[in-house]
């Protein structure tokens, strides 16, 4: 790889850091920012909703724009754009103020995460492509699994806005290597549909907001009304755009078997990740009444080891089927879920540790091969629609992680409900290593694997 490569390949997972950990940061400070803005633990989870809402639903309408008029361009916008609200974030005096600021950090870290696999497409030769997904796995399942630690090191010496405040010296560094660096990718020679990018906006919005209210135990009718929503916008949605030659809602990318069936399992598989990272907090302080700090560190080896194994599987990857490298990882996964619903009433740090560490190694074992799986069997030209795929499957599967998590504490109870979140996490990893393993069967399969091998002689 040459130099100016290497430095757009820093340019681009220091903004994918920035990204990721904003979209967990956040939860374990929702307390200390509630109460000093005055706000309701209600109003309070808005301060979440807001990025969320706008990162997934901006995502694949950004990654067709990004098709249109260059990858870079919207990666360095959406630098500009998380950098400049982040500092809005920091200085926001209530909470309506905060929680504005927060959308347009949502559709910055839209702007980024739609685009980055695209650019790393760019940046790679076919036969080496899985390291660079393996690399750029490393960093989103790392940044995801040290939210809390970092929250809760930052909360430890400064106050709240300083979670916002530290994005600021680092999204300049990031636009300082990516405004040289960072590759002009083909421009496409369709338009942008206005009226397609506002049915996708509604759709996930109120696909989202329908998964959070349903979670809150809200009103039936207001649950209703929101999926209705959404599947009423997602039809038209598809309608408008049928026969379209790059539409904005990848449908043409899902009758590919490789790209849909990849696509279940990263929402299956971060479906378990959201289940357990949401839960476990609460089981840490509230069950075996640990402080935030040692709460953040019993996290710890979950990313350590996914920053381990996720490089190895990357280059794995180059050489073996994604569906087999996928179908073990998950398989990992769902048992060390399984392992940590099992805990005994007062477990050691070792016992934790060693089960936290078994959850590491299959999710960063499944994450790079899944990746190279959407991105090649993609046609070149439709690089950001699958780019754009692989950040919506991530944050539909967190999203409704995080849903039934509360909806397991509503059924269960603060004391019980993270193990039951545990062992629905355990079932979730388990319809993913199955989802993964039929790509072998795929029919796409073996012309995919004839090609990486050609390419790597």
């Amino acid at each position: 790889m040459s130099a100016a490569n290497r430095r757009a390949m820093f340019a681009i997972m220091l903004a994918v850091t920035l990204a990721t950990l904003d979209t967990a940061i956040a939860n374990t400070a929702l307390p200390t920012i509630g109460a000093d803005l005055h706000a309701t633990p209600a109003a309070s989870v808005w301060i979440i909703n807001a990025y969320q809402l706008a990162m997934v639903a901006t995502l694949l309408p950004l990654a067709a724009l990004g098709d249109i008029v260059g990858h870079r361009r919207i990666y360095v916008s959406g630098i500009a754009l998380f950098t400049l609200s982040s500092l809005g974030c920091a200085i926001a005096p209530t909470l309506p103020l905060l929680t504005i600021a927060r959308i347009v950090q949502g559709v910055g870290g839209a702007a980024i995460m739609s685009v980055n696999a695209a650019l790393i497409r760019h940046l790679y030769p076919p036969h080496r492509l899985g390291r660079g997904l393996g690399t750029n796995a490393l960093v989103v399942g790392v940044s995801f699994a040290i939210g809390p630690t970092v929250a809760s090191l930052i909360l430890s010496v400064a106050t709240w806005p300083w979670l916002f405040a530290v994005n600021v010296p680092l999204g300049v560094l990031a636009l300082t290597f990516a405004l040289p660096a960072l590759p002009h990718t083909a421009q496409g020679k369709h338009q942008l549909d206005p009226i397609a990018a506002v049915l996708n906006i509604v759709t996930f919005a109120a696909l989202i907001f329908a998964l959070g209210e349903a979670a809150q135990r809200a009103p039936m009718q207001i649950v209703l009304s929101s999926a209705a929503l959404a599947l009423v916008c997602g039809l038209l949605l598809i309608r408008r755009e049928a026969g379209h030659p790059a539409p904005m809602l990848p449908v043409d990318l899902f009758r590919r078997p490789v790209f849909a069936l990849s696509a279940v399992t990263a929402i299956c598989s971060f479906a378990a990740q959201g289940l357990a990272f949401v839960s476990l907090p609460f089981y840490f302080e509230d069950v075996l009444m640990r402080s935030q700090v040692e709460t953040g560190f019993l996290m710890t080896p979950w990313s350590a080891v996914v920053a381990l194994a996720a490089p190895l599987a990357g280059r794995l990857s180059d050489r073996y089927p994604p569906g087999l490298l996928g179908a073990i990882g998950l398989a990992i996964l769902s048992a060390g879920m399984a392992s940590l619903a099992l805990l005994p009433a007062h477990p050691d740090v070792l016992d934790i540790s060693i089960r936290m560490a078994i959850c590491g190694a299959g999710f960063g074992f499944f994450q790079s091969p899944n990746l190279k799986a959407i991105m090649a069997s993609a046609p070149p030209e439709r690089s950001g629609g699958a780019s754009g795929t692989i950040a919506t499957s991530r944050l539909l599967g967190q999203t409704t992680g995080a849903a039934l998590v509360a909806l397991c504490f509503g059924i269960a109870g603060r004391q019980h409900g993270p193990m039951l979140a545990l062992g629905l996490g355990a079932f979730f990893a388990g319809a993913a290593s199955l989802a993964s393993g039929l790509r072998l069967f795929a029919p796409s399969h073996r012309a995919a694997g004839g090609q990486t091998k050609t390419a790597a002689k």
